[in-house]
């Protein structure tokens, strides 16, 4: 038994020639080699074989029965190999049954997945995308993986140089309140306005935390002013963190984008934090080693643009 280790796998091209061609002379025009080198190379695969493989009939060769039975599963793995190699067809939508998981807060939920929904449902309606929760402080662990294709998540420190990213928009937060708040009614805040900051930290507030942390962004700038606001509650998705302000006197920080989109019909009004707050860079990210997949490139640049409109929002 030949050692693959040792076996030189140019051989079974060779060998290939002369089982289709039953000449040295043919299997090397084939190949685009000589005589003598086909000659070479039997010799080669004789000995690494342990079989004479062809003997001389009339004008041409002769396989032995072990030759033959080579045959089949040669040809089999030589045509795996060429499909393997094969530059890949152009990515066509419209056929493509690929299957993806994306990895977000419930935000895109509301601002990404029923227009995207309606993308697919025109360009490519066999296609499957599974959004799923985001992992806290695992967002590259998700795609090393192989757990999720992309995230979109907040700019935040340094990546993986593995990870690629590419920034898709911004998104400022704003307070939100329920229609008709009596607090602030009473000290004449008009909706658009900004929030005293007495009132601001007196308030209860809602806080969105996957990980029920009782601190962000909002208490780093609260605490630059030497302030604090009370925090009474957390919940891990920002549908949960607006139907509580819809249902209570608690107010809370929201996406600027999702606050205009839900205000209306959760029955919320928008107001101005009293404290500057850091603009949060959303971006999508997915592993370096799926750079060449051409149909999660197509789904990337449909998310890009489906949530571009959403940049410079305020």
């Amino acid at each position: 038994m030949a050692n693959l280790a040792s076996f030189d796998l140019n051989l079974l091209r060779v060998l290939d020639a002369l089982l289709r061609e039953r000449s040295t002379v043919r299997a090397g025009r084939r190949l685009g080699l000589s005589q003598p080198a086909v000659s070479a190379a039997l010799g080669r695969l004789r000995a690494a074989l342990g079989d004479e493989l062809f003997f001389r009939r009339g004008q041409g060769l002769e396989a032995t029965q072990y030759a033959l039975s080579l045959e089949p599963p040669l040809r089999e793995v030589l045509e795996g190999v060429e499909r393997m190699l094969a530059r890949p067809e152009p990515f066509r939508p419209e056929r493509s049954e690929a299957r993806f998981r994306i990895s977000g807060a419930d935000f895109f939920a509301e601002m990404l997945m029923p227009a995207l929904a309606e993308r697919l449902a025109r360009c490519a309606p066999r296609m499957l995308v599974h959004l799923v929760d985001l992992m806290p402080d695992s967002y590259a662990g998700t795609l090393e993986r192989y757990e999720v294709d992309l995230a979109l998540i907040p700019r935040e420190g340094t990546l993986p140089d593995w990870v690629r990213s590419e920034r898709v928009f911004a998104s400022p937060f704003v307070v939100v309140a329920r229609r008709g708040h009596p607090r602030l009614v009473r000290a004449g805040v008009a909706p658009g306005a900004m929030v005293p900051l007495d009132l601001y930290c007196d308030l209860g507030h809602v806080l969105f935390s996957p990980e029920g942390r009782t601190g962000a962004m909002g208490d780093a700038a609260l605490a630059r002013l030497g302030r604090q606001r009370r925090v009474v509650m957390t919940l891990p998705v920002f549908s949960g963190v607006y139907r509580a302000v819809a249902g209570s006197d608690l107010v809370a920080l929201l996406p600027v984008q999702l606050a205009r989109r839900v205000a209306g019909g959760a029955g919320l009004e928008i107001y101005a934090a009293p404290m500057s707050l850091p603009v949060p860079e959303i971006e999508m990210i997915w592993h370096r080693r799926e750079d060449a997949r051409a149909d999660l490139a197509w789904l990337r640049g449909q998310i890009a643009d489906l949530l571009a409109p959403l940049d410079g929002m305020t």
